[in-house]
């Protein structure tokens, strides 16, 4: 009997994988944004092995050229391949984004299931809070911490994540304060179980799916802040190459060589367009009206 019931769960389980991948690449723009995603991850991964030339390495003779059948997309003010570095470049802009994700998801989704599984004053705290951070603009709230902890990859990316955290905070807030009143978590208290375990092991599995979603659409918009701040010399600084310090570096050359700055921001907006796109999909995939079972 147990085994029949496992064999039962088990073919469920696959046959909601096999729902979610058919709804989530039934549409042919979600196909081929993940498709343009996966390779851009995977230049990221491979980039050591793609770049065709050294991309800090000067040379004094070959600057401010233009695509030729040797630098494909020219070269920048200090005679670097510019292809070289926008491979690299897609490596620290992807770090920096999923990172930047990664660290607003964690602090956020942590602080909104405390506050709305514990309600009272922990709820009130927190939520003021979050309000405070939410009513800055999240370019002015980068600037400024920018200003006081600097760039870098790694700075960047806990300045981008403590800007994007507030979302978390709000979702996981409202999602916790409408899943704690079923019956299966009131069940879960008269057994004994800790509040711990209750949030982590029935609370957020019932309530990861918006969560998720959201990621996968903030990476987009992380990017773009990144090379925003980049653009703005508050970023990721030279010689570390970045989408955003190459349109950056280009803009000065944009009469004699437009490449240089054009390559990079088209790999941008491909890339955020691609992200968006993905996470309307998942978003549609995980909506079970979508997939005909409501």
């Amino acid at each position: 009997m147990s085994s029949s019931a496992s064999s039962v769960q088990k073919e469920n389980r696959s046959k909601k994988r096999r729902q979610f991948v058919h709804a989530l690449f039934s549409r042919k723009i979600v196909l081929i944004s993940a498709i343009i995603v996966v390779l851009i991850i995977l230049v990221a991964i491979f980039a050591n092995q793609l770049m065709p030339f050294d991309p800090n390495k000067p040379a004094v003779r070959d600057r401010n050229q233009g695509p030729s059948a040797t630098h494909l997309l020219g070269t920048d003010e200090f005679g670097r391949d510019v292809l070289s570095r926008i491979i690299i470049g897609s490596r620290v802009s992807l770090i920096v984004g999923v990172l930047a994700v990664v660290i607003a998801c964690v602090i956020g989704t942590t602080f909104g299931m405390i506050a709305g599984y514990f309600g009272g004053f922990v709820d009130d705290a927190i939520s003021r809070i979050a309000e405070a951070i939410r009513v800055i603009p999240q370019v002015v709230l980068a600037i400024a911490l920018c200003a006081v902890f600097g760039g870098g990859i790694l700075n960047m990316s806990i300045i981008l994540g403590i800007s994007n955290m507030t979302v978390y905070i709000r979702m996981m807030r409202s999602q916790v304060m409408s899943i704690k009143e079923r019956d299966y978590i009131m069940a879960g208290k008269l057994q004994g179980n800790s509040n711990l375990r209750l949030m982590l092991a029935h609370i957020l599995p019932n309530s990861i799916s918006p969560i998720i979603v959201t990621m996968t659409q903030q990476i987009g918009g992380t990017i773009l802040s990144e090379a925003g701040l980049s653009f703005l010399g508050l970023g990721i600084s030279t010689p570390t190459a970045s989408w955003g310090t190459l349109v950056s570096g280009g803009r000065s050359y944009l009469l004699t060589n437009p490449v240089y700055s054009l390559a990079p921001g088209f790999c941008i907006a491909l890339l955020v367009i691609c992200l968006n796109s993905l996470g309307d999909g998942v978003r549609d995939a995980l909506d079970p009206r979508l997939r005909g079972e409501l």
